[in-house]
């Protein structure tokens, strides 16, 4: 079945919570109010759907104008290794082409890091910077 990619399109919270609880990511589904506010709040978002089924979707935050950070970017484990992702990420760094400064945060697994450096991220520490983060445990 093909893919279709809808930029900034609303998406039904119960469809974005079956995403984000496939990859594991609880900080978020454990607090409906904030599954509800993730869209709206964002710069820009781009949805993968499979017939009426949400396989993936990009979500970045930032000005618009000097940075973007890429938040979120998920694909169901069942349609990884698809191209899905890649074309996902592809279709945020060409509408954000103007901006200098194009940052994530992501884990460390080799696979993580080679579907990023093959579309063309450096790891900060390579770059001569660092990258500090500080988590809210309570949120």
């Amino acid at each position: 079945m093909d893919i279709r990619c809808l930029e900034n399109a609303p998406v039904p919270t119960e469809a974005l919570t079956r995403l984000y609880l496939d990859a594991g990511w609880t900080a978020y589904t454990d607090h409906p109010d904030i599954m509800a506010g993730l869209l709206p709040g964002a710069l820009w978002h781009m949805s993968a759907w499979e017939g009426d089924e949400l396989v993936g979707l990009i979500r970045c935050v930032g000005d618009g104008v000097s940075l973007l950070y890429v938040q979120d970017i998920l694909v169901l484990a069942s349609r990884q290794r698809r191209g899905i992702g890649r074309k996902l990420l592809a279709a945020a760094l060409a509408r954000f082409s103007h901006i200098r400064q194009i940052v994530l945060l992501t884990d460390n697994r080799e696979k993580t890091r080679a579907f990023y450096e093959a579309a063309g991220f450096t790891e900060a520490s390579r770059t001569g910077c660092l990258c500090y983060v500080r988590f809210s445990m309570e949120a």
